[in-house]
């Protein structure tokens, strides 16, 4: 039979509505005040009494006052009689209010159960509005007038009625009770008892349905798998208790015997990546040793900037290098975190693994091996446990970059001295020889790179002169659209490729050139462009980085492989 999915939707709106309940009745609602009793008002209408001699018979009251004054006697004896009638209902009232509001684990708003991380229990003979655990489990043996909901946790009906529906999300639904509406169970097993009796229809999503040959249901019976299978989600379940609420990944329970097997298989996985790489393991850990303060600064730069080269990514497609670009670098990211975790087991397994010497188990495996055996053992901590694989993760991935960066670095400076050292070996030109002048090479190892300052002002300039112009065609052409960074973006992409400097730089005496001393593209200068979006938008800092790299290098300089040199007086850059 199909189901029908709108009642599974208000099926699950239900679940977590109800889950919503403690913050509407949070505050006890205040009973009304009682009215004023007849004689309460009477007596407040009636005027005060007037002193009368005793000694002086009192005059006899006029004929037509005789009926009203009989009326306000027979009036005030109602009144008296009905205050008294009022108080034993009222007693009773406040001693049931006095009843609901104590002796049990959960927390109860008016005449509902209502707990968050421990069970709802109705006993028999009991009622409730409705029963409702949030991460625990609701049990109904009473007369509920809503709904028995569990979410997180199992919802049992041993008996009572049920006026409405009894629902569990990702827990079992237990009934052998009278339910008039929908049972329903999502990520769970239904059972029902041989005193069930359901009214409305029976859902069960990814679970299994076990009926006793006289339960009775009275409505359709929807029993949907999940990629054509039934699967029991107590294990699951177990987790989410164990685990979840102690904020660990793991635990020592007999149902957690799946979450320790992903745990070895993963640890087995990671031994293997140092077996098959582990001069990249030992270098990555030797970087975390040396550099502690940096490492640790690249990782939060990584966490910083990973959302905003996404959003740089994503302006790609509009190009569509984005379709490819997006991917890879995904991988990349998700391979650089593999890697950085095998580095953080690595170190941590060095402090061990060095009493030994260099012998065989100074090889990067058994660091591995040990390292992931204490972090096992950590993780069952609570709290701990959650804050160590979280950290593991964050520190690895900035080891592993700060790395990368390292050596990068390092060939730039290998390539630089050899190209030093391969001038220096050429022959002297012979002094008789008249060898014309030739105009300096300008390239990133033979001129000086320039720094922080002498950057800020070509920029300041280029701004200027950006400025007055897109002003001007603004004054004159009201419908040129656009805003302003756009247009310089657009400026500079323009000079960088076509002069390899903008007008900024040409007052400066600047040059933009590549690393690998190949001129400087279309692409290339793009990609800076985009770059400097990059470093703009946390804080500038990219810019700021010149500053403090000995490469003299910004962000969208490292990106695009480029850097900027002074050049000599008199060199023609245009």
């Amino acid at each position: 039979m199909k189901p029908k999915s709108p009642f599974i939707l208000s099926a699950l709106w239900l679940a977590f509505a109800l889950a919503l309940l403690p913050a509407l009745h949070a505050q006890p609602a205040t009973p009304p005040a009682p009215p004023p009793a007849p004689a309460e008002v009477e007596e407040k209408a009636a005027p005060p009494p007037v002193a009368v001699d005793e000694e002086k018979p009192a005059a006899p009251a006029p004929a037509g006052e005789e009926k009203p004054a009989a009326e306000l006697r027979e009036l005030g004896a109602a009144g008296d009689k009905t205050v008294e009638a009022e108080k034993p209902a009222q007693e009773e009232k406040k001693a049931k209010r006095t009843r609901t509001s104590g002796g049990s684990s959960g927390r109860r708003s008016g005449n509902e159960r209502i707990s968050f991380g421990h069970d709802s229990t109705l006993a028999a003979g009991e009622q409730a509005q409705a029963v409702v655990s949030i991460l625990g489990s609701s049990s109904s043996a009473g007369e509920v007038s809503d709904a028995v909901v569990s979410v997180i946790g199992n919802t049992r009906v041993t008996g009572g009625t049920v006026g409405d529906a009894a629902v569990a999300v990702m827990g079992n639904v237990y009934i052998n009770g009278h339910v008039k509406g929908e049972v329903v169970a999502v990520m769970g097993n239904i059972e029902l008892g041989p005193d069930a009796v359901v009214d409305g229809e029976l859902v069960c999503i990814g679970g299994a349905v076990t009926r006793d040959a006289k339960a009775s249901v009275k409505g359709n019976v929807q029993n949907i798998a999940i990629g054509g299978r039934h699967f029991d989600f107590t294990p699951l379940q177990t987790w989410f208790h164990e685990c979840v609420l102690y904020a660990r990944p793991l635990a020592f329970n007999a149902q957690l015997w799946w979450a320790w097997c992903i745990g070895f298989a993963a640890l087995g996985f990671y031994a293997l990546l140092a077996l098959v790489a582990p001069a990249g393991v030992v270098k990555c850990a030797q970087t975390l040793e040396e550099h502690p303060g940096f490492s640790l600064l690249s990782a939060v730069l990584t966490l910083l900037l990973t959302p905003v080269a996404y959003l740089l990514l994503v302006l790609t497609l509009f190009i569509g290098v984005g379709f490819v670009l997006i991917p890879l670098f995904s991988l990349g990211l998700f391979i650089a975190a593999l890697f950085g975790k095998v580095v953080m087991l690595t170190w941590l397994g060095r402090r061990i693994t060095k009493i030994f010497g260099d012998g065989p188990l100074a090889h990067p495996f058994f660091a591995v091996l040990i390292g992931g055996l204490i972090v096992l053992g950590l993780y069952t901590v609570p709290i701990l446990g959650f804050v160590l694989y979280k950290l593991i993760g964050f520190l690895g991935l900035g080891v592993v970059i700060y790395t990368l960066l390292l050596m990068l670095k390092s060939n730039r400076t290998a390539a630089a001295a050899a190209r030093a050292a391969a001038v220096a070996a050429q022959p002297p030109v012979a002094a008789s020889l008249v060898v014309p002048a030739l105009p300096p090479v300008i390239s990133a190892a033979t001129l000086p790179r320039v720094g922080f300052w002498f950057r800020i002002l070509a920029s300041g300039l280029d701004a200027i002169i950006v400025g007055i112009a897109f002003g001007m065609i603004q004054s004159l052409w009201h419908g040129f659209g656009g805003v302003f960074p756009f247009w310089y973006a657009v400026y500079c992409v323009v000079m960088w490729a076509t002069k390899g400097t903008t007008v900024g730089g040409i007052i400066c005496g600047l040059k933009l050139v590549r690393l690998d001393d190949r001129p400087v593209t279309w692409s290339v200068a793009i990609v800076r462009a985009l770059g400097a979006f990059l470093s703009l938008v946390v804080a500038g800092l990219g810019f700021i980085w010149v500053a403090f790299d000995d490469e003299r290098q910004s962000w969208h300089d490292k990106i695009a492989g480029t850097t900027i040199v002074r050049v000599p007086k008199g060199t023609p850059l245009l």
